[in-house]
């Protein structure tokens, strides 16, 4: 009997079918998506080509991680295309994000760049924002909380005079409600153009 320890390896001719039948290097490709998916051995028989969907030249492997390897179309040879798998895009109409699940560039009416404030505008290069409309927007958001103070306030300045109509306000209550009083004109006064730099009146203690 003839032992060996080695493999027989296959040969292979112009047309890529062997002549000598035996193992050989394949590098897989996913059969949707082409992309590349690693280095396997193919066992050939005579006059055989490899398995569906493998290669046998070996891709060069990209320096960065936002490149992936596919099959080129026609099968001839390995491209390099964008990979931005897992990243976040941002809608240039609506600033929505995006999470990116195909391999190639992204769409035309999505970028990577972050928006800074949800008033950014899409510019065609870059996100600028839209000053007036977040300052509108601080404005509106300094009114509101002025209506919930002053709501509060209204609602303390009841309770006090109440207990002072019914005589069973303490003197510190009495003076209580006075501050409460000069709190809620100081509220009514309040310049809320300024946001979101707005000077709040302290509240009595």
């Amino acid at each position: 009997m003839n032992y060996t320890n080695e493999l027989q390896w296959a040969e292979f001719d112009e047309q890529g079918l062997s002549t000598v039948a035996g193992w050989t290097t394949i590098y897989r490709a996913d059969p949707k998506t082409r992309e590349y998916i690693g280095v396997d051995m193919d066992e050939v028989p005579y006059r055989m080509s490899v398995v569906n969907d493998a290669y046998r030249d070996a891709p060069e492997l990209p320096k960065s991680s936002d490149t992936a390897i596919c099959r080129s179309l026609d099968g001839t040879q390995w491209e390099y295309l964008p990979d931005y798998r897992g990243k976040t895009a941002y809608h240039t109409k609506t600033c929505q994000p995006v999470q990116i699940t195909e391999i190639g560039d992204i769409p035309t009416e999505l970028t990577l760049l972050v928006p800074k404030t949800p008033f950014d505008k899409w510019d065609g290069t870059q996100w600028v924002t839209d000053t007036v409309a977040q300052h509108q927007h601080e404005v509106q958001q300094a009114e509101d909380q002025r209506q919930t103070l002053q709501h509060e306030t209204e609602l303390k300045i009841a309770r006090l005079e109440r207990k002072k109509r019914l005589e069973m306000a303490t003197d510190r209550e009495i003076a209580l409600l006075r501050e409460w009083e000069i709190y809620s004109v100081k509220l009514t006064e309040i310049d809320t153009s300024t946001a979101p730099d707005v000077k709040w009146p302290e509240q009595p203690k």
